[in-house]
């Protein structure tokens, strides 16, 4: 039986905060690790996920300054689940005024699922800002992605949830169901807004792990984190992520000198491992590692052991 590293236990911020980016944004930040160790930053999935204490364990605190934030609307950041001025590069803009706020010259970026999109975006923005790129569960936000996810593609194999999922829109609203969902997160109706994203955030965390998790689902249905979530996501899906289609693949060749690794699971539902294949082939010296036994989410297994090699290997810990 194959024998995983895991997270590294018990760790606390050692300094937190909020940070004004201005547009009426407060985003909420934590520092955990070693002050004036190695710089990295966590990039949380969504859009409109958030971080959690679990998301601290991924470096080891001995050898990291680590810095993790919520982005706008989301998490502890204020306003809460707010969708005005905020978009992709209002987030990249905000990474550059946390790394100066830090004092970093470059830091590590690491990010999966969305986060991994958003990594890859500040990356090409500015390129001399990184040391090294650690992704998970690749979504490079073109549109077969985006098809997979909300037309067809895992509504083939998570059926059920699909069924549930599509359910709560009328069949004449179905040819677009991010519109109706978003045209139903922002109504004027709470209770309307609150089954819409329960829902959506219930379909999310269906395909987020290979193995059903009923505790992350309940985690998925709670108002606190699914409204933020839904009403992001949708908005971000509905604004093609604010990206050209491709545009990440295209731009590839601006990471070039960027160490990287990807850690993917081979049975991702959420954001299958052609787009990590797709990014491998764009971009041939990052270190593509498939974990067969694992599917999109960062809590799986084999997932956690090769994000803690990951970060282990970049700040020269024998793995």
């Amino acid at each position: 039986m194959t024998e995983y590293r895991s997270l590294y236990p018990d760790i606390e911020p050692f300094e937190t905060g909020h940070l004004n980016v201005g547009e009426g944004h407060s985003l909420y930040w934590e520092r955990v690790g070693t002050k004036g160790a190695k710089p990295a930053v966590m990039l949380h999935g969504g859009p409109g996920g958030g971080i959690s204490p679990s998301h601290r364990g991924q470096w080891d605190p001995e050898l990291y300054d680590v810095l993790l934030f919520d982005q706008r609307g989301c998490g502890h950041s204020r306003p809460f689940a707010e969708i005005e001025a905020n978009d992709t590069w209002r987030i990249v803009a905000d990474m550059e005024k946390l790394r100066e706020m830090c004092g970093f010259e470059k830091w590590q970026v690491f990010g999966g699922s969305w986060g991994s999109t958003l990594a890859l975006a500040y990356a090409q923005k500015y390129p001399e800002r990184v040391s090294e790129l650690v992704l998970r569960g690749v979504f490079l936000a073109r549109q077969k992605e985006k098809d997979w996810l909300y037309t067809y593609g895992a509504s083939e194999i998570m059926a059920e949830q699909w069924d549930q999922f599509s359910g709560l829109i009328p069949e004449d609203e179905r040819g677009n169901l991010v519109k109706a969902y978003y045209d139903r997160l922002t109504s004027d109706d709470e209770a309307t807004r609150l089954a819409a994203a329960r829902e959506w955030s219930l379909w999310e965390g269906s395909v987020a792990t290979l193995v059903p998790n009923p505790d992350l689902l309940d985690d998925f249905a709670d108002p606190a984190k699914a409204v933020p979530f839904a009403r992001i996501c949708a908005k971000f899906f509905l604004e093609d992520f604010y990206f050209d289609d491709g545009q990440l693949l295209r731009d590839v060749g601006k990471l070039k000198g960027i160490p990287g690794i990807i850690v993917q699971g081979r049975h991702d539902i959420c954001c299958p491992p052609v787009s990590a294949w797709d990014l491998k082939k764009a971009w041939p010296e990052v270190d593509l590692r498939i974990v067969d036994d694992a599917g999109h989410a960062a809590s799986e297994p084999g997932i956690v052991d090769g994000l803690v090699r990951a970060t282990d290997e970049f700040a020269g810990k024998l793995a």
